[in-house]
């Protein structure tokens, strides 16, 4: 296994004063996966049934080797 970083960019509507706002936010993921693809899936998997809209942006190889416990 390896482990890739994956951006997501999540999409909310906020009420203002003004009316609703959409606001976006990009968060970095870190996936333990077989590959690219493995790991999207997994991202995927992982949002959906959440009540906003989300995408993901990127998936990269981490130079990450091991995480300790």
């Amino acid at each position: 296994m390896s482990y890739y970083t994956a951006k997501v960019q999540l999409t909310d509507e906020v009420d203002t004063p003004k009316g609703v706002k959409i606001k976006k936010t990009t968060e970095t993921y870190l996936v333990e996966a077989l590959s690219v693809t493995e790991a999207e899936a997994k991202v995927i998997k992982d949002f959906t049934g959440y009540m906003f809209d989300f995408e993901v942006k990127s998936v990269n190889a981490s130079k990450i080797v091991k995480i300790l416990e």
